[in-house]
């Protein structure tokens, strides 16, 4: 199946006429943001565009269609299957996983449990469909300098949002698992919290990860690290978006298991990455030995450097 089709086929039968032109755009199409009574929105090579009534893409807020709310909950209804109570603890977590490994945000009206988690969201009025890109060969340019003696060397991803750091990691992850030119096949484990990186649907994988990847769906970072090494024993542990003190301990478990490392973080440089509170312990002992950092220019996401453990230049420019 096409990636249009995969597009098409997130949207009802009957809705899919006037978003034909859109999924016609789905090599570029990045997020498409539905809010109840508002403007369509679509963000296509990182650019922000309108959908109008007819489906044309259109550059002027003026001539947008506004979400029709009954249609908002129509496409919601359909994506569950028509069974809201079956998709209750995944709508709790804030999204709905897609058929293709593409997302479904979700933001309303939180209900809380006893213990002030969340339990669901009703109301629904704001969705973010987020369009999967998987790039084999994406992680080409930067393999040979992710090696050492044939051994992959733990590898942190920096990344503003949006510059395609996930893509990157997905296929670092299918060749390292694969097995390349600088180092044979080894089992890799994912711990995969918005199923993003393998994009399970319904717990059967999406995206190619490779055949020696074990996929943990669904959960926690730092707890699905040390599940996967203790019912897995996998070489490599890869996780995206980094982002707390937990995440930062499970990945010194996991080295301390034997395990190399491949993450991602949200950051302009690495030093900004580096000087993240929760990180310093990590850039303090230089336990990334390769830094690979993205960026956006001239509309198109590009890895501008290749750095060593020491945060020296070993490449810039590839992409």
């Amino acid at each position: 199946m096409t990636c249009e089709e995969d597009v098409l086929r997130i949207f009802p039968e009957e809705m899919r006429g006037k978003w034909r032109k859109a999924a016609g755009l789905s090599e570029h199409l990045q997020e498409i943001r539905l809010r109840a009574d508002k403007p369509v929105l679509l963000y296509i090579d990182g650019k922000e565009y309108y959908k109008d009534k007819n489906g044309d893409i259109v550059c002027r807020m003026e001539q947008a269609e506004l979400m029709d709310r009954v249609e908002l909950e129509q496409l919601i209804s359909y994506t569950c299957n028509y069974s809201m109570y079956a998709f209750e603890e995944e709508i709790s977590r804030g999204y709905l996983s897609l058929p293709g490994g593409h997302r479904m945000g979700l933001a309303g009206e939180v209900i809380l449990s006893e213990k002030e988690k969340i339990r669901n969201i009703k109301h629904i009025s704001c969705v973010n469909i987020r369009i999967s890109h998987e790039i084999k060969g994406a992680a080409d340019e930067v393999l040979p300098f992710l090696y050492q003696d044939g051994s992959f060397l733990n590898t942190l991803i920096i990344s503003p949002p949006g510059c395609g750091k996930t893509t990157l990691l997905r296929d670092i992850v299918r060749q390292v698992s694969d097995g390349n030119s600088f180092g044979e096949g080894v089992t890799v484990g994912i711990v995969d919290e918005r199923s993003e990186i393998a994009g399970s649907f319904q717990g059967r994988v999406q995206n190619d990860v490779g055949m020696r990847t074990d996929v943990l769906d669904s959960c926690p970072k730092a707890e699905g690290m040390m599940l996967l090494i203790r019912s897995m024993a996998p070489k490599v542990i890869g996780v995206d978006e980094l982002g707390s003190e937990e995440d930062i301990a499970a990945l010194k478990k996991a080295l301390c298991c034997g395990c190399s490392l491949l993450a991602t973080i949200h950051a302009e440089t690495a030093a900004e990455a580096a000087g993240r509170l929760f990180m310093r312990q990590l850039a303090g002992e230089k336990v990334f030995e390769r830094y690979v950092v993205l960026t956006r220019r001239l509309g198109k996401c590009e890895v501008s450097s290749v750095l060593d453990k020491e945060q020296r230049i070993l490449a810039g420019r590839l992409l």
